[in-house]
């Protein structure tokens, strides 16, 4: 059983992320249950959405300490769901910070060091995901560029991937996504 856990604020699309890891893992001969948590997800607040896949899964619902993967699309939330991480499991994380309400109102103030804190206490591949998407062509392919960089620590084809993006990605945004997931995936 592999668990993952796609964290981040709403409107960054980690739904679509969670339905193309669905999709590719399907595809791929696993019995999936996909779990979204959408929170305040219209209005900025955190989104979480299990992802589990194996011989045969019973339940979506992650518990702590259990998560393989937390994949953040920011890094407070990454630390906000570190508790889920199991012994030995990996953070895959944009580097981007976005301040939550009450930073932005004054009553708090975003943790310093965030990164380096995270890095401490377990494993963390963090990627400037924001700067990549820019570069694909639109802010918005985060979830792509994330998606690559989860793909490099699973044994599927690139090709199971790219199938999965033409699948859940409209036809229209499918050349952008690619891209963003290409950069993603080959990022050292």
């Amino acid at each position: 059983m592999v668990n993952i856990m796609i964290v981040g604020v709403g409107g960054q699309g980690s739904l679509l992320a969670s339905k193309l890891l669905g999709h590719l893992l399907l595809r791929r001969g696993y019995d999936v249950k996909v779990s979204e948590v959408h929170g305040m997800s219209q209005r900025g607040g955190s989104v979480v959405t299990y992802v589990r896949f194996g011989e045969k899964v019973y339940s979506p619902i992650i518990d702590a300490g259990e998560a393989d993967f937390i994949v953040s699309f920011e890094l407070l939330e990454a630390a906000r769901w570190l508790p889920y991480l199991r012994n030995g499991g990996r953070i895959v994380t944009n580097t981007q910070q976005i301040d939550p309400m009450p930073v932005i109102t004054g009553a708090a103030v975003y943790p310093e060091n965030l990164l380096e804190k995270l890095k401490a206490q377990s494993a963390v591949d963090a990627v400037d995901c924001l700067k990549l998407a820019e570069e694909a062509g639109s802010a918005r392919a985060v979830n792509l560029v994330l998606m690559g960089r989860l793909s490099r620590y699973f044994d599927f084809p690139e090709s199971d991937w790219l199938e999965s993006i033409d699948a859940c990605v409209p036809e229209k945004f499918r050349e952008l996504n690619r891209k963003a997931f290409a950069l993603g995936r080959g990022q050292d």
